[in-house]
């Protein structure tokens, strides 16, 4: 190659070189510049949740909340969620002293808890999320419990019948001499205030006689190791144990019924109740990790471990208020 062509040669490349690395920067600027105008929206979807979301409250609702609870760690890994099993009025309770962040409920809110949190300042937004019914179960090889009636109910609970209704045949003539030997929720549980309420028409009327427990799991074992044991909590527990217990057809006088996601949505089951969670306004207010937790919640997601648990779920118009509901909370309009 010539001398002059070499140099002519040389000049250009120092001159790309120049232009590349400018190039190179204004294409790095405009990168770093990009990143800068993505940000914040990048940064506001990846960042990551922290700290606790403190949930308490009804046995029955239990499994549908730590169903969710588990599901939103995928989620928010870092986020702690825990879920507490003190009963409807247990979580109240707590809910109303600023213990909890949510409270899980099988009945609505009681007008002496309603006047406990706004004692205490506490605001809150109720959210059904879903149906159940209460199951009356047996033993499994107590055959002549097929159905009974809502007045045979209330003389087998009625707090009149504590210590003089011992044996089957004194609720049924017809019934076996069979000894009663009954399991159910405790006094803090939503599932005896609807039950004694639908039943003995007053809520907490009902007999003390009777083995009661928080945990619905002991009432299984109780009632399937019991010849001619019988008691009642949520449906779902009955789902997940059928194969330990029988359940029982209650007839209001429209005939029997047995519980189903058919007979609870449908209304035709005379035990049937709404689920709720009540938030904690202030909770929402202050605390990110809450009101993603309660959006994921309510998300198509989440809302359908109410059905996977053994529930019933509410009507897609009723979904729609309640997230409607919880938007205008986060966002000071409702509340």
């Amino acid at each position: 190659m010539r001398a002059d062509t070499l140099t002519h040669w040389n000049g250009w490349r120092g001159l790309f070189s120049v232009v590349s690395l400018v190039v190179a920067a204004a294409m790095l600027a405009a990168a770093c510049a990009g990143d800068d105008d993505d940000g914040p929206a990048s940064g506001a979807a990846d960042e990551k949740l922290s700290g606790s979301v403190a949930i308490d409250g009804s046995s029955t609702v239990f499994p549908v909340t730590e169903a969710v609870a588990e599901e939103f760690r995928s989620v928010a890994p870092d986020v702690r969620v825990t879920v507490g099993v003190s009963g409807t009025g247990g979580g109240f309770q707590k809910f109303c002293n600023g213990e909890t962040d949510i409270s899980d409920a099988s009945r609505p809110i009681k007008e002496s808890e309603v006047a406990a949190c706004a004692e205490a300042g506490i605001e809150y937004l109720p959210l059904r999320v879903g149906l159940d019914g209460l199951a009356v179960v047996t033993h499994p090889d107590t055959d002549f419990l097929e159905c009974i009636t809502m007045d045979e109910l209330a003389t087998l609970w009625s707090p009149e019948s504590e210590g003089s209704i011992k044996s089957w045949n004194q609720v049924r003539s017809s019934w076996p001499s069979t000894d009663i030997t009954l399991f159910g929720p405790d006094t803090d549980s939503g599932t005896f205030d609807f039950f004694t309420e639908e039943v003995n028409g007053e809520g907490g009327a009902s007999r003390a006689d009777y083995t009661n427990s928080t945990d619905d799991n002991v009432l299984v074992t109780g009632i399937s190791g019991t010849e001619g044991g019988a008691g009642y909590f949520g449906y779902a527990y009955y789902v997940e144990n059928s194969d330990k217990l029988k359940v029982v057809a209650v007839d209001d006088g429209e005939g029997c019924v047995i519980p189903s996601d058919e007979t609870v949505s449908g209304g035709s089951y005379p035990l049937s109740r709404p689920l709720y969670i009540y938030v904690s306004i202030q909770s929402l207010a202050d605390k990110p990790q809450v009101r993603e937790f309660v959006r994921f919640f309510l998300s198509d997601d989440a809302i359908v471990l109410v059905t996977d648990v053994g529930y019933t779920a509410i009507a897609a118009g009723e979904l729609a208020e309640s997230r409607a509901s919880l938007e205008a909370a986060i966002t000071g309009g409702g509340g």
